[in-house]
């Protein structure tokens, strides 16, 4: 065997500590956005059932689930309300004394380190369950805009540190942009939804969020799942009009996009782990086909491959436990 000539790649992978030492990416608590989703009442807390483990909380409850996320430094939390009154333009979304807007007053002084991400939608709100304001029957695009600048100023004037608009509509990221600007939130930056695809895997989110279109669908705002060259697009028009991050939603199916708007922007990528991903693992954890551990951990670094600086992931809590059992 002397004489043949081969690369010993192997040598890198002899032990854990030369592995780890050539490892390119690598999950990181600084990386993850926990999701919350938070409702009226006293003493709510609902285990959603497609999404174990996951819970709409009610305020004054909030501060207990914030708290946990602190202590084991999750960063970051992205806040999605579910308001008792629903009307046909959303009006608690852009209420004064909406359900996010407490939400986000309660999270600043309980935990004031935790950066506070809203999102920025009207779906949640209406009546219809549509993200922007309908006229026979069809979704109108600019008129929503205003309701959705509405949104993002009035979370900001809450405490809000990131507006993260997420409805797609043409212009929003431009119209929300202004609206912050002239309000005086010029230093608050926007995490927009850029590349939103119409996609299978939101159906337990629409439990969380009680959001479920009472209408048609959202294909005529959210992108074909086919379509790879406009997403480039949609990327390249948010950071015209003013984004500082860009989102990728969802995440596992659409890697290929992740890397290739990280390439076409060099911004800040967010890979959004929805809940159709999350429930899969927990239900394949739960009949004990698959180490939860081991697989959530491969799929997030999966991500950060892919050229992720950030995950929005239900497993936020779970995985920023297993970095400390490794860390001591």
């Amino acid at each position: 065997m002397s004489d043949l000539q081969f690369r010993r790649h192997r040598r890198l992978r002899s032990t854990p500590g030369i592995r780890k030492m050539v490892r390119e990416n690598e999950v990181k608590k600084e990386d993850l956005i926990f999701p919350i989703f938070v409702v009226e009442g006293e003493k709510v807390k609902n285990e959603v059932p497609s999404m174990p483990g996951i819970y709409q909380v009610s305020l004054d409850i909030l501060a207990q689930e914030t708290n946990k996320l602190e202590r084991h430094g999750v960063p970051a939390v992205m806040v999605f309300g579910v308001p008792n009154e629903k009307d046909e333009y959303g009006s608690q979304a852009y209420a004064e004394e909406g359900i996010v807007q407490r939400a986000i007053g309660v999270i600043k002084e309980n935990n004031p380190t935790l950066t506070v991400i809203a999102d920025t939608c009207l779906c949640q709100y209406t009546d219809h369950g549509h993200c922007g304001v309908i006229r026979d029957g069809e979704i109108l695009n600019d008129e929503s805009l205003q309701l959705l600048t509405e949104t993002a100023v009035s979370q900001a004037k809450a405490g809000a540190d990131i507006i993260a608009p997420s409805n797609m509509m043409d212009g929003f990221t431009a119209a929300i942009r202004r609206g912050l600007d002239n309000a005086g939130f010029v230093h608050t930056p926007i995490m927009s939804y850029s590349v939103k695809y119409a996609s299978a895997f939101y159906g337990p989110f629409r439990d969380a969020a009680h959001s479920t279109p009472s209408f048609g669908d959202r294909k005529t705002y959210q992108m074909d799942p086919a379509n790879r060259e406009e997403a480039l697009r949609e990327a390249r028009s948010d950071v015209e009009e003013g984004a500082d991050f860009l989102i990728v939603k969802p995440a596992l199916s659409y890697l290929d996009i992740i890397r290739e708007v990280k390439d076409a922007t060099g911004y800040p990528v967010v890979a959004y782990n929805v809940s159709g991903e999350f429930a899969m693992l927990k239900a394949a954890a739960q009949n004990g086909w698959i180490d939860e551990k081991a697989v959530v951990m491969e799929k997030l670094v999966s991500m950060k491959r892919a050229g992720a600086d950030l995950i929005v992931t239900y497993f936020a809590l779970d995985v920023a436990k297993w970095i400390d059992e490794e860390l001591y």
